[in-house]
């Protein structure tokens, strides 16, 4: 089987740690992979290590990138692979379904996010594509609501390495060391995108709450947010008007993440829209306690009280009552970290997530073939 990926996101951000996770195991297993990135993407190193032959094409203009389409038809004629999936938007979705149809190839498209877009918008990207993927049921469920027929949707978790994100103890010393913080420290992390949508100001709030109230017991508590974004700036203002600049730490976009969520005490994730939430499947993996905010596909990685805790995005109270509760408490957090690491090894594995998309490949490219012997 030989299947072209198409990949326009311009970031390693949850999404494209998917792709990158997808394409090593389907080459392990034989598959034949052709990747389409924008230039310069971390992922090109898929090609140096054999998982993919990678193909670098200026992907900035989204929707408007309009000889994408006739560059991916001629791409696919010359390719000739027996699936295009799409992975993301930016243009992608909209144009890569209709190239691969104009070539007569089978096409799917992955989708990782809740959004606003139109109906009508939605179904016009969506009808060439043989089969649609959602990542959680939150997904899959706005993709019902906004017109897709049941039989067209598939439901697909993400998934993360256990093996790359696992407990280990001297990630405390690395991630103490990496940004001069006590040792003694109670530590809780954020990762995301800086953009409104993942809500971090709560956790700037909810920082300034906790060094309000006397008697805690977090004379230390900091907060490392990870991430970069248009959202900096202003976020690193409003930790300056709160006055807990010196409990926040900014760290940008940090390479390597995995080895430094380990030495987390807590992993907060308040988003109020999230199609599913690669980071908090990777602290879980990580045997780090998350508190996240009961939004999309977060609910589908989290049951509350058992390997975690959920709260409302926007309830101050709740946040609070939850983070004092497991600052306080270190055998209940160790308890949900070590059930989080269990389901994480149970349902959202690599091996799992390869196989349903390989048996949607052959599917839809036996559908296809079909089609052209009846036709």
């Amino acid at each position: 089987m030989r299947v072209l990926h198409l990949e326009a996101g311009r970031n390693l951000y949850g999404g494209a740690r998917q792709v990158g996770y997808l394409v090593r195991a389907l080459a392990a297993r034989g598959i034949d992979n052709l990747l389409v990135l924008d230039q310069g993407h971390a992922l090109g190193d898929l090609g140096a290590d054999g998982a993919a032959k990678v193909i670098e094409w200026p992907l900035a203009a989204g929707d408007l990138d309009l000889p994408l389409s006739a560059r991916l038809r001629r791409l696919i004629r010359a390719e000739r692979p027996d699936v295009v999936h799409v992975h993301s938007r930016r243009g992608a979705d909209t144009f890569g379904g209709r190239a691969a149809r104009a070539a007569g190839v089978p096409a799917i498209l992955t989708r990782r996010v809740q959004s606003a877009e139109p109906g009508v918008w939605l179904r016009f990207k969506c009808r060439p594509y043989g089969a649609i993927v959602a990542i959680s049921r939150a997904v899959h469920d706005e993709l019902a609501g906004l017109g897709i027929a049941a039989g067209r949707l598939r439901l697909i978790p993400s998934a993360v390495d256990t093996a790359l994100f696992r407990p280990e103890p001297a990630a405390r010393v690395r991630l103490t060391a990496r940004y001069g913080l006590p040792e003694t420290a109670f530590i809780a992390g954020a990762a995301a995108q800086l953009i409104p949508r993942k809500n971090l100001d709560r956790l700037l709030h909810l920082l300034h709450l906790l060094h309000l109230v006397p008697d805690t017991g977090l004379l230390d508590f900091r907060l490392l947010v990870f991430g970069q974004g248009p959202e900096r700036a202003r976020l690193g203002r409003e930790a300056a008007r709160l006055g807990i600049e010196r409990r926040v730490v900014f760290c940008g976009f940090e390479p390597d993440w995995p080895e430094l969520v380990p030495g987390l005490d807590l992993l907060l994730h308040p988003a109020r829209r999230e199609g599913l939430g690669a980071v908090v499947l990777e602290a879980m993996s990580a045997g780090v306690a998350v508190v996240a905010a009961a939004a999309g596909g977060i609910v589908d990685a989290i049951d509350d009280g058992v390997d975690g805790c959920l709260v409302g995005a926007d309830t101050a109270e709740d946040w609070r009552n939850a983070v004092l509760g497991l600052a306080g408490d270190p055998d209940r957090r160790l308890e949900l970290a070590a059930a989080a690491r269990r389901k994480v090894e149970a349902r959202f594995t690599i091996e799992r997530m390869t196989d349903a998309y390989v048996a949607l490949y052959r599917e839809v490219s036996d559908r296809a073939a079909e089609r052209r012997r009846s036709g």
